[in-house]
């Protein structure tokens, strides 16, 4: 509603002295309202004067002195930068398409690290089978399966960089004594060079994606602290890319935010006419996983209200 300097200045200009009964032509009704409540000039908008400005717009280098149609295309050039400058708004205190993207990455890490461990698992495991049992869990599998290579070479002097590994004295020993008594193939070094340069990659992305995670976390304590706080920053960075920005995400209504990542079922039950689903990713939350079964929806509303105060917070203050 406030009128530029510069337009003030121009308009004052242009107007002559005596300007009670002069009337201006402009294009957007906003606009005139505004010189109005300023100049107390009347302004009128419509048909006409869209016309009339339409034609000056084209004959606007062969009307203004000096002016040629290349100069006047470079600051509609101009004018067209600064105008998308304006509405991309850049802030780097709210980068949140990075929160998207590295939360994507880390979903996508954590599909490749087990199928990849999987298959290390199945290699590894023609030549010293018992060791699945042993150690169940992906990544130390694929660090024992490199530190151990060939399973007949694994002896006492070995037990310290083991136990190293799995962090567990009885484990390292009982992986030993496996090795002696192992039902497993015996393997050639080519296979085992192969073997072990493929549970390296594999141990370099695990390395990498804990990385990632780090700084996933600082990000979302930049960007969204609130709401990390609140529920974690995973959990956080999830909504947040399901919603597509942090102002999406903080313009939604509570009941939007407690079943977003749920929409499948929510139409699903609004087809057939059955109970709409409680909660969406939400429910990854602690505070969801803690509460017994009666109380899970309760909470989830509880905590979708709190989350969309947080979000609001951390965009708009």
């Amino acid at each position: 509603g406030v009128l530029h300097e510069d337009l003030r200045l121009l308009l004052d200009t242009a107007l002559p002295p005596k300007r009670k009964k002069v009337v201006l032509g402009v294009g957007d009704a906003k606009m005139g309202a505004a010189v109005l409540e300023e100049l107390g000039v009347q302004c009128q908008t419509g048909g006409v004067v869209a016309e009339l400005l339409r034609g000056i717009r084209l004959h606007f280098s062969a009307l203004v002195r000096g002016l040629t149609a290349q100069s006047a295309a470079k600051a509609q050039l101009g004018l067209g930068h600064s105008y998308s400058r304006a509405k991309v708004k850049f802030n780097v205190h709210r980068v949140d398409n990075m929160i998207i993207q590295s939360i994507s990455l880390l979903d996508q890490l954590d599909k490749d690290i087990n199928t990849f461990s999987m298959r290390v698992r199945s290699w590894y495991g023609y030549h010293f089978p018992e060791l699945i049992k042993i150690v169940p869990e992906n990544s130390m599998y694929c660090r024992v399966a490199k530190f151990i290579g060939n399973r007949r070479e694994l002896s006492e002097e070995s037990l310290e960089g083991l136990e190293e590994i799995v962090m567990d004295s009885a484990k390292a020993q009982a992986i030993l004594e496996a090795s002696r008594s192992s039902m497993g193939m015996d393997i050639s070094p080519l296979d085992l060079i192969n073997i072990e340069s493929f549970s390296r990659r594999v141990i370099s992305l695990s390395d990498y994606r804990k990385g990632l995670q780090e700084y996933l976390r600082s990000k979302m304590s930049q960007v969204a602290p609130s709401l990390s706080a609140l529920i974690g920053e995973v959990v956080g960075a999830r909504l947040i890319s399901h919603a597509g920005s942090l102002t999406n995400l903080a313009k939604y209504p509570a009941s939007t935010v407690q079943i977003l990542g749920a929409e499948k079922a929510l139409f699903r039950a609004l087809k057939t006419r059955g109970n709409t689903p409680k909660y969406g990713l939400i429910f990854h939350s602690t505070f969801i996983g803690r509460a017994a079964a009666k109380n899970k929806g309760r909470i989830s509303r509880y905590l979708a209200n709190k989350c969309t105060i947080a979000s609001r917070i951390d965009c708009f203050s």
